[in-house]
């Protein structure tokens, strides 16, 4: 896979959901927070070649990543801070789509993984049905 440029997609169910609770919490510097998690994903190749995102699973053309991310403007680092970016990747189409967009405080501690696996399934069944979650 070449480095290029993806197009980045916020789907509605994490914008009605989770990123209301960043934009009032974290106001101004939400703004400047999105526009990195933006370039991060629009560059999600060189992201995965760091610590600051994970590759889940692949299927087909398809990739599934967890993404780290810190909010601007406080000195937290990513892994740190305990916020997060459920990406699905379309190589073929060279998209993005930020599927989630959490912080570990958003879900139950006891099984986050789990957790977000059953919000995928639960408002993404083509992605939840592409990488059999």
């Amino acid at each position: 896979m070449g480095q290029h440029k993806y197009k980045v997609i916020f789907e509605n169910f994490t914008k009605r959901h989770f990123i209301k609770t960043f934009e009032k919490k974290y106001k101004s510097k939400w703004n400047q927070t999105q526009d990195d998690i933006i370039f991060m994903c629009e560059h999600i190749d060189n992201m995965l070649l760091t610590k600051r995102a994970d590759l889940i699973s692949i299927a087909e053309n398809h990739r599934l990543a967890k993404l780290d991310f810190a909010i601007f403007g406080i000195k937290i680092s990513p892994k740190a801070s305990g916020n997060r970016c459920i990406l699905a990747i379309d190589d073929d189409l060279n998209i993005v789509r930020i599927l989630l967009v959490y912080s570990k405080n958003d879900i139950p501690a006891k099984n986050e993984t789990q957790e977000w696996k059953n919000i995928i399934k639960a408002h993404y069944s083509d992605v939840a049905s592409l990488f059999n979650l």
